[in-house]
């Protein structure tokens, strides 16, 4: 299992943008969709607090939010360091 999950849909693009970036920063995640899972939209609700939209980005375990915060987390350094912790 990946430090990363992203919770995503088939028909979002900002998902897209969000997979490809943590492609591109050769970080492994897993993904989750929750249109096609009730399941998985369930988890979803409990692991991001009631979130409603997507993409979500959880990092060992805490919501970090969507490709904004993903992106600020990467351009301030941050993300860097949560990645490299154990």
């Amino acid at each position: 299992m990946s430090r990363v999950t992203v919770y995503s849909t088939a028909s979002c693009p900002i998902c897209v943008r969000a997979k490809t970036m943590l492609d591109k920063w050769e970080i492994a995640y897993d993904e989750v969709m929750i249109d096609s899972d009730e399941a998985a939209l369930k988890e979803f609700a409990e692991v991001t607090n009631g979130a409603r939209t997507v993409p979500q980005i959880i990092i060992d375990g805490n919501p970090v939010g969507g490709f904004s915060e993903l992106t600020e987390l990467h351009m301030d350094g941050e993300l860097d360091e949560l990645m490299q912790q154990d």
